[in-house]
């Protein structure tokens, strides 16, 4: 089988290990998207290797996870993840192994993983090794735990809400032996990390077949053990997102659009997003309620940040099932006649001067903000001598 280039960029590795006497695989993800001939991300590799020797084989590695078997090698630039070959005992903390046992044989390793699509490996000459019938569910769309479902699931819980995030990300169904395991290990969810589960929603609003994944989040009640989303008085209303939302901005206005009562900053705050997450749901907002009273207009693509044109354009399509196309608000964005306050051809010092007997003030930033959307919205041109005398018709309220 030919292999395509992240396999052969990283196939130095895999080569460097076998020649110092060891197995090498690679493994999971990558594997899994070769076979859909879907886009490529990180190649992740397993190997017999002990950490240690790995260390001692490249000179460029990252004792990321070293106690469960995982270091980082850098090739060319380009981090690789290599595991040890393992088993795994009990997970008190649901999430990692309490011990970890370093084996010589990839079946037991192969055993230990999630699902069937994932538990694939690969070797350098593109033959594949499939011990759980992962071919064939790829083949029919399927999500099947490797093993007993209830086991997979309370090792990590998480993997409830990987399993659903498949559904949205590959279209595929979810067996039914899974999907009644997921039913009876699902409250689990409410002890992981919020920053796992901010991360796994992330991914399953973005997918191409969000609205399959939310079915499940729904039908199954999963919504009922994940903050935020448990607050919904409605949460049907997850049903009506038919098409991706790219960012967690977007997902975070979406709530808020359908449920005002739960507040955007407490969504962030929840979910403990960053602060460029909370700005941009804000900006999303803001613009959102603008559109819906005024439509769209040059002062709402002027205030809106370009790079958040496309979440406006996908929220506007969930929410209101209308269309904003999005070489219109850049087409718009490219023919205004101002890109900031800055270009204002008049400034603070030019209306104090209109004014010499009042202090400077608030009432000076209003005035730039009125005029700067008259000039944006076209009611003005932008000249001193005419945003002067829009002034004079316009007087400024000083107190």
């Amino acid at each position: 089988m030919l292999l395509t280039k992240p396999f052969q960029d990283a196939l130095p590795i895999i080569e460097a290990i076998e020649e110092a006497g060891h197995q090498a695989y690679y493994v999971g993800g990558c594997v899994r998207d070769f076979l859909l001939n879907c886009q490529i991300g990180d190649i992740d590799i397993t190997t017999s290797a002990k950490p240690d020797v790995i260390q001692a084989i490249f000179d460029d590695v990252i004792p990321v996870g070293i106690e469960h078997g995982t270091v980082i090698v850098r090739h060319q630039d380009v981090s690789y993840e290599v595991t040890t070959f393992r088993v795994e005992g009990e997970y008190s903390d649901k999430r990692h192994p309490d011990t970890v046992e370093f084996i010589n044989q990839i079946d037991k390793d192969l055993e230990r993983r999630d699902f069937t699509i994932n538990a694939l490996a690969m070797d350098k000459t593109g033959e594949i090794i499939d011990l759980f019938n992962g071919r064939e569910d790829l083949e029919n769309r399927i999500i099947r735990t490797v093993g007993n479902g209830n086991e997979r699931f309370k090792e990590d819980s998480l993997r409830i809400l990987r399993a659903v995030r498949f559904t949205s990300q590959l279209g595929f169904w979810i067996d039914e032996h899974t999907k009644q395991a997921i039913i009876n290990v699902k409250p689990e969810i409410e002890g992981l990390a919020i920053e796992r589960i901010t991360k796994e929603l992330h991914k399953l609003f973005a997918g191409n077949y969000v609205a399959k994944g939310l079915e499940y989040l729904v039908d199954l009640h999963i919504t009922a053990h994940i903050p935020i989303l448990k607050q919904f008085k409605d949460i049907q209303t997850l049903q009506h997102i038919t098409r991706p939302l790219s960012s967690l901005s977007e997902v975070i206005c979406f709530i808020h659009q359908r449920e005002p009562n739960i507040q955007i900053r407490d969504i962030v705050a929840e979910w403990k997003c960053s602060n460029k997450v909370l700005k941009n749901a804000m900006h999303l907002n803001e613009a959102i309620r603008y559109y819906k009273s005024n439509g769209l207009d040059n002062w709402l693509v002027y205030v809106l940040p370009p790079e958040l044109y496309k979440g406006f354009s996908q929220l506007i399509a969930v929410l209101l099932s209308e269309k904003v196309d999005l070489e219109a608000l850049t087409t718009m964005h490219d023919n205004l006649t101002i890109r900031s306050k800055k270009d204002l051809a008049i400034n603070g010092n030019d209306i104090l001067e209109m004014y010499p007997n009042h202090k400077k003030g608030p009432w000076i930033h209003s005035v730039l903000i009125d005029m700067e959307k008259q000039v944006v919205l076209g009611n003005v041109f932008n000249t001193k001598t005419m945003l002067k005398e829009w002034i004079k018709w316009n007087p400024p309220e000083i107190n």
